[in-house]
């Protein structure tokens, strides 16, 4: 009876998840069109800028200590973990399937990155609320567990922006320097159109210190340049510089706001004066914690509604092979979730885990959530697989509805 109870317990949360996820599917479609593109474009902005790292501050700032920062060194090593796993078994899926150059990072970035702040935001909330939980009281249980989620959130963002979006950007870039080398011979014209538009504007900046008669006399064109590049101040040049090692390493998207709320989160939990100034019924700018806890609650629903909204796209249909599929829905709902249960029942053995039954709850279900839903927004940086991203996330998404009420099921099991 009690694994029924469990059962019962995980089933909830996943059907919610389905019905809020059907609403978004319905107004994105063309009869109601609600939730079109454009308007789930605008929406998602909102979300990423204003909501998430709202949510991720607020949560983290009132339940995150000192003593809480040690506790929880496990679970940065716990998603590396999943990275690296994943990624091994991604690329044993493409060597074994051998799909096209340009769906090369996207079959490794959904094996690698899983839906690390989404579903967890809806799951462990509602999880919390039914009777038969085995994490004690529902107020104390989502406060918690909010705070798990809200740093699975946040490191999920640096891998994301670090490692997976780097991997799409590599094999897009190769699958287009592929694309051009066919053509090349086919059209030379285009391809010189192609260079000339590429060296245009150095071109042009490269004319603007040369004088007209400049052919006449190429040593005084030379002494002209040299005595402009004397003449830049070192701070300029400092400048340029940092701004070139940020477009390389894209700092920006590295900076995400919720990484950035997730560091303002510590900042407020961690250090006494802050804490004390923001958090309680007696802090003196606790208007300014109600407000963002406020704007945080509005990042659930809303990311629900825009993620069954993106689904409708995969209805549609792409070139991709039903073997991909299969194989990226045996390595994210079976292979990783058995990974899973070794390493953090393995970890929890050696004393290396905080006993918290709920944050070995989050860290089990970290392996068995489905693929990140912002590597559809990665695919579209790049313009390369996105009608096929759709097609994996219905499908990996359609099977999650199943596949995480069955693994919630023995993970609270094991747990409790």
């Amino acid at each position: 009876m009690r694994l029924l109870d469990l059962f019962i317990s995980a089933t909830i949360p996943v059907a919610k998840v389905l019905l809020m996820t059907a609403v978004g599917s319905i107004l994105a479609l063309h009869r109601f069109a609600v939730l079109g593109e454009d308007a789930r474009h605008h929406l998602n902005n909102v979300v990423f800028f204003v909501f998430n790292p709202a949510l991720v501050y607020s949560n983290l700032s009132q339940t995150i200590t000192y003593k809480s920062v040690v506790l929880l060194w496990f679970m940065p090593l716990n998603m590396l973990i999943t990275v690296v796993i994943g990624s091994l078994f991604g690329w044993v899926l493409i060597r074994a399937s051998k799909p096209p150059s340009h769906l090369k990072g996207l079959i490794l970035g959904c094996c690698a990155s899983g839906n690390w702040g989404t579903l967890l935001l809806i799951i462990v909330p509602a999880i919390c609320k039914e009777k038969a939980s085995p994490f004690g009281a529902p107020d104390v249980c989502r406060t918690y567990g909010l705070a798990y989620v809200s740093l699975s959130m946040a490191i999920g963002a640096i891998f994301l922006w670090t490692f997976i979006y780097n991997v799409v950007r590599i094999f897009s870039n190769e699958s287009a320097k592929v694309d051009i080398s066919r053509s090349g011979p086919e059209s030379p014209q285009e391809t010189s159109n192609l260079l000339s538009e590429g060296y245009k504007d150095e071109w042009n900046s490269f004319d603007s210190y040369i004088p007209v008669d400049h052919y006449a006399d190429t040593s005084r064109s030379q002494g002209l340049l040299e005595n402009k590049r004397e003449k830049v101040p070192i701070i300029v040049s400092i400048k340029q510089c940092l701004d070139t090692m940020s477009s390389k390493i894209k700092l920006k998207k590295l900076l995400a706001p919720s990484t950035i709320g997730a560091v303002a989160g510590f900042a407020t939990g961690i250090v006494p004066p802050i804490r004390w100034a923001l958090i309680g019924g007696d802090a003196p700018l606790r208007v300014m914690q109600d407000s963002l806890t406020l704007l945080g609650e509005g990042a659930i629903p809303t990311l629900t509604l825009i993620m069954g909204g993106n689904l409708v796209k995969g209805i549609r249909g792409s070139e991709i092979q039903a073997l991909h599929i299969i194989g990226i829905l045996i390595i994210r709902f079976l292979i990783l979730p058995l990974v899973g249960i070794v390493v953090v029942r393995g970890g929890h053995r050696l004393g290396l885990i905080h006993p918290d039954p709920l944050y070995q709850f989050v860290l089990l279900v970290q392996y068995a959530v489905p693929p990140a839903m912002n590597i559809s927004t990665i695919t579209q940086l790049f313009g390369s697989g996105e009608s096929e991203c759709s097609v994996i996330f219905l499908w990996t998404y359609g099977m999650a509805s199943l596949s995480l009420t069955l693994w919630s099921t023995l993970f609270m099991w094991l747990v409790s």
